[in-house]
């Protein structure tokens, strides 16, 4: 190089000099293709959310299933039970009625009928009356408070009856008004009552019966608005005066009743059958969706739903024994 060329000062190419390197350019300037690293974690918490959403989502299903089953069950269901039971119970009753053996004192076993109640006015028309008033009892029927006179017996005789569930048989009690007729076929013959008081929670009690007659007083539950029958919050009492002499009845009555049997009380005995239906309709499930897996969608509604059915309806006549009996 001249001494010329050293003095115009020559630049040199940049990518020529001494600590130039020849790709870094490029590499800085080209975007990088690769993504960026994920939060530590989040590999680990993203599959869980669409598992935990089905479990809610499944939840929610199985509960909403069930609500409409039990609707289904205490609206649709329960009146053809009743019915069913009533047609036993009276053809039942009129052979012991024929035979003269239908039982009139003493100690009656719980659920044999005792009594055919009619009241047009009512909506009651040969209506059997079972011995009993606990939840089991009322799904066959109105029932006779054990501690109490049969009807046509001297002293006050108890009927109760639901309003809703189980065909509702005293649905339409509410409606009676005084003069109202009541008959009642039972052991000892027939009898009619009459009308003379309908009374809610806090009325004044009826005067006490002279001696050697007899009242009949049937009882219900009510409630208030819309949904009342559903929801009671009281009772109803319908008092008839017997007309006649009334009968004399054999000792060896219940002097006390459990509480279950009492007017809007559960019967706490039914948490025995609930806890062995319940294993059965576990069972059911399990069946169907081994079946969906082994076999198909088909062959698990053939052979599964049947078996859920009959298990859901176990259960669903245990858990309603439950409830208040006046329901």
């Amino acid at each position: 190089m001249t001494m010329m060329d050293q003095g115009r000062g020559i630049a040199q190419p940049s990518g020529l000099g001494k600590h130039a390197r020849p790709d870094e350019s490029t590499t800085t300037s080209a975007p990088s293709a690769e993504p960026a690293p994920e939060p530590i974690g989040s590999t680990l918490t993203k599959p869980q959310m669409p598992v935990n959403r089905g479990i809610a989502i499944g939840v929610l299903a199985t509960i909403a299933l069930l609500s409409a089953w039990f609707l289904l069950y205490t609206m649709l269901l329960t009146p053809f039970s009743e019915a069913r039971a009533q047609a036993i119970k009276y053809g039942d009753l009129r052979g012991t009625l024929a035979l003269q053996t239908t039982p009139y004192g003493g100690d009656i076993a719980p659920d044999s009928p005792v009594a055919i109640l009619s009241a047009p006015e009512l909506g009651m028309k040969d209506m059997v009356v079972v011995e009993g008033t606990a939840s089991s009892d009322l799904m066959l029927g109105p029932g006779h408070l054990r501690n109490t006179p049969l009807p046509g017996q001297i002293g006050n005789s108890v009927v109760m009856g639901r309003p809703v569930m189980f065909g509702g048989p005293f649905g339409k009690l509410n409606q009676a008004k005084v003069g109202d007729t009541i008959s009642v076929t039972a052991g000892q013959g027939v009898f009619t009552y009459i009308v003379e008081s309908v009374r809610h929670e806090g009325s004044p009690l009826p005067q006490p019966l002279a001696s050697g007659k007899g009242r009949l007083t049937l009882i219900t539950s009510e409630g208030s608005g819309l949904l009342g029958s559903w929801h009671p919050d009281q009772l109803l009492y319908v008092d008839a005066a017997l007309k006649g002499d009334a009968q004399q009845y054999p000792p060896g009555r219940p002097l006390v009743v459990p509480s279950a049997e009492w007017p809007l009380h559960g019967d706490l005995s039914a948490l025995l059958p609930l806890a062995l239906t319940l294993p059965l309709l576990i069972g059911a499930i399990v069946f169907v969706v081994w079946c969906r897996n082994r076999w198909g969608n088909w062959q698990a509604w053939v052979f599964g739903v049947p078996l859920v059915l009959a298990a859901l309806y176990s259960v669903s006549q245990s858990a309603v024994q439950l409830l208040p009996n006046l329901v």
